[in-house]
């Protein structure tokens, strides 16, 4: 019973494969049919069962190969150069189709008593001479464009031109002209600070700021510069204008904490109500655990110093020296210090308290280092804004 349900199965499949391929054909979806029809004919290729396919496959080459022809005779008298591309194409479908194919040769149809009929031509010389025609097309058109083309139409130039090295290596100049083209398409984006606070912005955290080597940013049409490089002609900038730097007093908040604990201190003889000493079976004390309850004053001091950084990031666009956008940025860096002595028993104390016990006061950071500090934050949320407002979409 499972034998013939399997049985049943298979042909259903296959039935319902052969059906999918046939529609294909029926469609005029030539190439979806012989690639359908070459995978189930891979396997046991001369089987009665598969008959059909190879039905398919001979009619389907047939129409494939007369439509391709077709089409480039049509595009061929048009003399557009705009159809070379669409030509060397054909001519490449038209060998891929007959390789596709020929490792299956021959085909036989059985009741026929004859091999299925593949005519193979030689493509060589057709695709030479049209991947030629359509590389000096492009060439010559990319050449002359470059030279008037805005930023977008250098980066279509740039694509034009790595395609004709696609299926043209080393052709002519070409990889200059790439690099031409892409250079002419890059925007270059000036990133610089201003200072419109009245303290000094450390020059370490300037630099971090600006090291765009760290921020991975660049990419394929836009590079960023922290420094002007000779020439470049920087399209956008990008200004971290620092409005604000608001630094605390140095602070020490004392607080004094009393704390009261019931620690074990040893061990006693148990006693009952009346006081007498309480005995196991064989005539021994029992033995309880002795409490006895610590007391402990402790003195926490607490150094306190915040630093708040409001700056701006405006986006300028230096071709009309016009202002794009502008995104808010703030950040704080909190220098907190906790230290404590204590009076009384130690062991009064929490854990916090006995970790603060073994510290000592510290010097304060000096301004110049608050600020440094706030580097780190700044930076990510400065990556944040240009990852989120690129140049260009």
């Amino acid at each position: 019973m499972k034998k013939i349900t399997f049985l049943l199965l298979l042909f259903f499949s296959f039935s319902c494969g052969v059906k999918s391929t046939m529609k294909m054909l029926n469609s005029g979806d030539y190439d979806r049919a012989i690639a359908s029809a070459t995978s189930s004919l891979r396997n046991n290729k001369n089987a009665k069962g598969k008959q059909d396919y190879v039905y398919v496959l001979e009619e389907a080459f047939a129409k494939a190969k007369e439509r391709d022809l077709r089409n480039v005779e049509a595009w061929s008298k048009e003399n557009n150069p705009a159809n070379l591309e669409k030509i060397y194409n054909t001519y490449l479908s038209l060998h891929n189709r007959q390789e596709l194919i020929r490792p299956l040769l021959p085909l036989k149809l059985l009741k026929e008593g004859r091999d299925a009929i593949f005519p193979m031509d030689n493509y060589t010389t057709e695709i030479s001479n049209s991947k030629n025609a359509l590389s000096n097309y492009l060439y010559t058109l990319s050449k002359s464009n470059l030279k008037t083309a805005n930023k977008l139409q250098a980066r279509k130039i740039v694509d034009d031109l790595v395609y004709l090295n696609q299926i043209n290596p080393g052709f002519k100049d070409v990889n200059n002209l790439i690099e031409e083209a892409r250079f002419k398409g890059t925007d270059f984006v000036h990133v610089y600070t201003k200072n419109e606070t009245n303290i000094m912005i450390p020059n370490r955290l300037q630099d971090d700021l600006l090291d765009f080597s760290t921020y991975g940013l660049n990419d394929k049409w836009t590079v960023y510069h922290s420094n002007r490089q000779q020439g470049i002609m920087y399209d956008f900038g990008i200004i971290l204008n620092f409005r604000a730097i608001n630094i605390s007093p140095e602070q020490i908040r004392e607080k004094q904490v009393i704390q009261e604990k019931q620690i074990k201190d040893g061990v006693k003889n148990l006693v009952d109500a009346n006081g007498n000493i309480v005995r196991d079976s064989l005539g021994n004390p029992i033995k309880v655990d002795r409490f006895i309850t610590v007391k402990g004053t402790a003195y926490e001091f607490t150094q306190f110093k915040a630093c708040q950084v409001t700056a701006k990031v405006d986006y300028i666009d230096f071709n009309n020296n016009q202002l794009i956008n502008s995104f808010p940025l703030a950040s704080e860096f909190i220098f907190e210090h906790i230290y404590a002595t204590f009076r009384g028993d130690r062991r009064a104390f929490d854990e916090q308290y006995i970790t603060y016990f073994g510290r000592r006061g510290v010097p304060f950071p000096s301004n110049e280092q608050m600020v440094y500090d706030t580097g780190e934050d700044l930076k990510a949320k400065l990556k944040d804004i240009i990852s989120r407002n690129r140049i260009r979409r």
